[in-house]
């Protein structure tokens, strides 16, 4: 990852409680040639994702054709996932998005937005909306709406 995006998610992970403990794990693409088999590689690339989210974590994807939805009930998501003391893995998959195997595992598949972002920027994007998600729980002032 570019360091401005490092910098940004470490910046917004330290702002949150410890309650709210953000714990990425990065896996590789897949190397992609001149003629790439790309459902292959949407296969093998979200059978990885599926490793490495933990057994019993709540399951969440990002996805194109996902449930859009508001900051505001993004927050009181959130806030259902704290009281019930869910651990949440949110995937951002790769660019090529992930397989129907992945999607039908995910509790629930959101969409960040109707624009297509390069994946270094949903990152801190996510990042960002989880901090402004805890502050209207707390009514701190970073949210103004």
């Amino acid at each position: 990852m570019p360091g401005w995006v490092d910098a940004a998610s470490d910046d917004f992970s330290k702002r949150l409680p410890a309650e709210i403990k953000i714990n990425p794990i990065l896996l590789p693409l897949i190397k992609r040639g001149k003629n790439p088999d790309i459902p292959r590689i949407i296969r093998d690339e979200s059978r990885k994702i599926l490793g490495a989210v933990p057994k019993d974590s709540l399951l969440v994807v990002l996805d194109v054709v996902g449930k859009s939805i508001s900051t505001e009930k993004f927050s009181g998501l959130l806030e259902t996932w704290l009281q019930q003391g869910q651990d949440v893995s949110i995937v951002i998959g790769g660019p090529d998005g992930v397989s129907d195997e992945l999607l039908s595992k995910a509790a629930l598949k959101l969409s960040l937005s109707a624009l297509t972002f390069p994946h270094p920027l949903v990152r801190v994007i996510l990042l960002e909306q989880i901090y402004r998600a805890w502050s209207i729980i707390n009514n701190h002032p970073y949210h103004r709406a």
